[in-house]
C-alpha cells in the first residue's frame, strides 16, 4: 500500500476531498517521523510499537575483498506488533 492507496481510502471511507486527505496522510506521517527524530517511542495500541535504538560500532568484514572494516553507530527504527495485530494476521 503508498501514501496515495491510503489517501484514495481516506477520500472513500470518510469522504473528505482528496486534497484534504492527503493533508490528513501528510499531517500524521509528519506527526510520527518528527516524534521518532526525537527519540520518543511511539505506541499504537491494537498495531504497535516503533522505537530507535542506538546501534553501537561493530567489526565487520568486506564480503568481496575479506578485510575488515569498522560499521560506524547508528541508529535503527524498530516495529513490534500488537499481539492483536499478530493474531488479526495469523485469522486470515
Amino acid at each position: 500500500m503508498t501514501k496515495s492507496d491510503m489517501v484514495e481510502k481516506i477520500y472513500e471511507k470518510i469522504g473528505f476531498s482528496k486534497k484534504e486527505s492527503a493533508e490528513l496522510v501528510e499531517m500524521v506521517f509528519d506527526i510520527i517521523k518528527n516524534t521518532l527524530e526525537t527519540g520518543e517511542k511511539i505506541k499504537i495500541a491494537g498495531f504497535g510499537n516503533f522505537v530507535v535504538k542506538e546501534k553501537a560500532d561493530r567489526r565487520g568484514r568486506n564480503p568481496q575483498t575479506g578485510e575488515e572494516i569498522v560499521i560506524s553507530a547508528r541508529k535503527i527504527l524498530t516495529f513490534k506488533p500488537s499481539q492483536v495485530l499478530k493474531a488479526s494476521i495469523n485469522a486470515k
